[in-house]
């Protein structure tokens, strides 16, 4: 089942709304997902730095393990708490060091997205009361994407929730199934690619990861998994400049979309398209399967 909500927005007065905006779209798909809920927003970034954004149990002493990596790192540590997450906006060069020391001193944390500009999080909850615990409302940004939950191959967890992110400012959200996913994880793993969950919709990010770090450009990657994953799926994946839609062969999962001079819109329904503005003028039109979608920032 599963629903996915996705905005680029091109008016840059409407940023400000973005967060808003893709919460209206969220609260038309709960149930279609309602096991879990997960957002991944592109907000303005600060030359130099990279946001981790980090996710633990409620309740999790982000304020002390703070203090232990501001004392690691070359300058002065930015933390922005929400719910169970903690944005830490880091210098990048320290990026790797701080991965290792987290992942050795720091085993109750995951790390959920890396980049200049994006931010996930995701919890375990109907997609209301997710978004809500979260503030999506109040954050701006220049695209986003959101993904209910309806679990199916693997456990009701925050780890397998959507969006999933493997490399740096690069996510995907999957509605479908894939059926090659444990022999391709192996494969990926073998290649370096950082995969931390059992969850099929991993796979699909990470193959766009390898791909991406042979050369190909993000359009390129998808056609190619289009010959190497095998499954039904619908693809929303989410860049620094950009957002893009992919759907199989035989386009098994629903998709609906909406372009105006001020945004390109994606949704599982189309009932999740009438919160925007101008959704009446709008061209309203159904993606071709087997074809790559993507806008980017000018």
């Amino acid at each position: 089942m599963c629903g996915i909500a996705g905005l680029f927005i091109r008016e840059k007065s409407l940023e400000p709304r973005l967060g808003v905006l893709l919460q209206g779209m969220t609260a038309t798909l709960g149930g279609r997902g309602p096991d879990s809920a997960g957002f991944a927003v592109y907000s303005d970034g600060v030359a130099g730095r990279t946001k981790l954004t980090l996710q633990s149990k409620a309740g999790f002493p982000f304020d002390a393990l703070a203090r232990k990596v501001d004392a690691i790192i070359d300058d002065t540590l930015e933390v922005r708490r929400r719910h169970t997450h903690a944005t830490f906006l880091v210098p990048s060069a320290d990026v790797a060091k701080l991965r290792e020391w987290i992942g050795r001193y720091a085993p109750d944390v995951n790390i959920v997205s890396e980049g200049q500009r994006l931010e996930i999080f995701k919890d375990v909850g109907y997609p209301d009361d997710v978004a809500h615990s979260f503030g999506l409302s109040e954050m701006a940004g220049t695209h986003g994407i959101a993904h209910t939950r309806m679990a199916t191959e693997s456990a009701v967890t925050t780890d397998g929730a959507h969006p999933f992110s493997t490399g740096a400012d690069q996510c995907l959200v999957h509605n479908g199934s894939l059926s090659n996913h444990a022999s391709l994880r192996r494969q990926l793993r073998n290649d370096g690619v950082l995969i931390q969950t059992e969850n099929d919709s991993e796979v699909g990010a990470a193959y766009l990861t390898r791909e991406m770090r042979s050369g190909k450009s993000l359009g390129d990657a998808l056609k190619s998994s289009l010959e190497e994953l095998d499954g039904f799926f619908t693809f929303v994946v989410g860049t620094e400049s950009g957002f893009g839609v992919l759907r199989d062969p035989i386009a098994c999962k629903p998709a609906v979309m909406a372009e105006t001079d001020e945004y390109v819109a994606f949704a599982s329904e189309y009932k999740s398209l009438t919160c925007l503005p101008g959704i009446e003028r709008a061209r309203v039109w159904e993606p071709k399967p087997a074809t790559v979608y993507f806008w980017e920032r000018s």
